[in-house]
């Protein structure tokens, strides 16, 4: 039996952190993957395909020129399923490769198999070639999740598909049903939309993204309906059927019947726990497959940590990045230092969403006197050069100590735009940063200075007192 310091279950972004810094700690460190290729679901099937996908739609569909040159300006005019698909692949192998090596830079031991506990400190790992047991003083779970799956949606990857077999489809659809309005039947309801597809979303909640900040919610949905989508809300489907015509039925709790060329099922995801024989190991997974942790991402086994999306919200491949990396770090005694609170995130919508720090609607919640700052990129010229006039950034700051609290950004650039927001606010900076601050002219960036000088503009007209940083 091969002995290690540390055995990662998993090659996902949580599994690759966490055995890289095993090795930068100088331990023995196996990763065990049961695919051929190491990435697991995010290079496979869901981070890396489904961004690479919406850059081939923005790029293809000609999306973000068309407030310049009108709404039937195309780069392609008849985009099929494989026209995505070509980028999709390209991009998979690339990051594969990339992965594989920084893993043989790092000398940690690849494994392909699957792998189940035999207790807490052993495991076994089987594939279609051999078998083996390992042992390892620390075990850390990185298994990641699957899209769920329900008796009443039947899936068959042609018409009826989940989002790990979106290229499955055999076409374009004209019409196609969205079931579940979170972050990936969203993302991928603004991705069709974009290419033309009359998108039908389906979603039991009152709202989409619910975690998100209520205002920036209302203007994605403004720009879904303004691309055709139609939202179909407080709505849940009791079954889907296959029409004789080969059309899709989804026939609603309400009674009502919609019909489409296919259907996206996108509702909640699965632990990928179910062959892991947790309970040899003393550990169990709830009934959607995640398993419990404590603070420092350990189980009820003080050896075991778990990390990534098997542990539930946010799901987010950079947070399961970190995560791994900290587990690691305290399961060797090592004091890795990071801000949970001022986790950014990033929604891959079109246009898509980023934020970071709290919301209008907790702050009203913990009884926090606070203001709104808002710019818009149709005000800043850079906006105007790229055609993207929909977009806007806000900035909510304590109001009597001017803290910035959150930055909430939707539009092309969000997620690359938050991180300047992400830095202040993890420094415990004042909006007034954002007004002494010169940012190159012409920039996206320029929105933080507009929305400061916005929100403080409010503050003078309350108070009747003249800020010396605002005009």
């Amino acid at each position: 039996m091969q002995k290690y310091d540390l055995i990662v279950i998993g090659s996902g972004p949580a599994g690759q952190r966490a055995a890289i810094q095993g090795a930068k700690l100088g331990k023995r460190v196996a990763l065990i993957e049961k695919r051929e290729a190491v990435g697991g679901a995010c290079i496979s099937t869901g981070t890396i395909p489904s961004k690479t996908m919406r850059e081939a739609v923005i790029h293809l569909s000609g999306y973000s020129y068309q407030g310049l040159y009108g709404m039937n300006y195309r780069v392609k005019d008849k985009i099929t399923v494989a026209d995505l698909s070509f980028r999709v692949q390209h991009v998979i192998k690339t990051e594969t490769d990339i992965i594989h090596a920084q893993l043989s830079r790092n000398g940690i031991d690849v494994i392909t198999g699957a792998a189940s506990f035999l207790n807490a400190h052993q495991l076994h790992v089987e594939s279609s070639r051999s078998q083996s047991d390992y042992e390892a003083e620390f075990i850390v779970i990185a298994v990641g999740t699957r899209p769920a799956e329900t008796a009443t949606v039947p899936l068959n990857n042609r018409t009826i598909v989940n989002s790990d077999h979106i290229f499955s489809l055999l076409e374009i659809p004209k019409t196609l049903l969205v079931v579940g309005g979170g972050v990936i039947g969203v993302e991928y309801a603004s991705m069709f939309a974009a290419l033309g597809v009359r998108v039908i979303l389906i979603e039991k909640q009152p709202r989409l993204l619910g975690f998100a900040d209520t205002e920036i919610v209302e203007a994605l949905s403004y720009h879904l309906r303004d691309n055709r989508v139609t939202m179909r809300l407080n709505e849940e489907v009791q079954s889907v059927e296959e029409a004789e015509d080969g059309t899709v039925i989804a026939n609603l709790e309400s009674r009502k019947k919609i019909s489409g060329d296919a259907l996206l099922y996108a509702v909640g995801r699965q632990g990928n726990t179910d062959g892991l024989k947790l309970e040899a190991a003393g550990l169990e997974a709830d009934s959607r497959g995640r398993i419990a942790v404590d603070a420092d991402y350990r189980t009820h086994q003080p050896n075991i940590f778990a990390v990534g999306d098997v542990i539930g919200f946010p799901q987010l491949a950079s947070v399961s990045m970190e995560q791994g990396r900290i587990a690691v770090g305290n399961a060797f005694g090592l004091e890795l230092q990071t801000n949970p609170a001022n986790y950014p995130y990033g929604i891959y919508t079109i246009p898509e969403i980023s934020f970071v720090g709290k919301t209008e609607e907790q702050l009203t919640d913990e009884d926090v006197p606070y203001e709104v700052g808002v710019a818009y990129y149709r005000e800043i010229a850079r906006g105007q050069i790229r055609g993207d006039t929909t977009g806007r950034l806000k900035l909510i700051f304590h109001r009597e100590t001017r803290e910035l609290l959150g930055v909430h950004i939707i539009g092309e650039g969000a997620s690359e735009l938050v991180h300047i927001g992400q830095a202040v606010l993890t420094l415990n900076g004042k909006v007034d940063y954002f007004v002494n601050t010169v940012f190159n002219y012409p920039t996206l960036a320029e929105c933080y200075k507009a929305a400061a000088f916005n929100g403080l503009n409010k503050l003078t007209k309350l108070t009747g007192r003249l800020g010396s940083t605002v005009v």
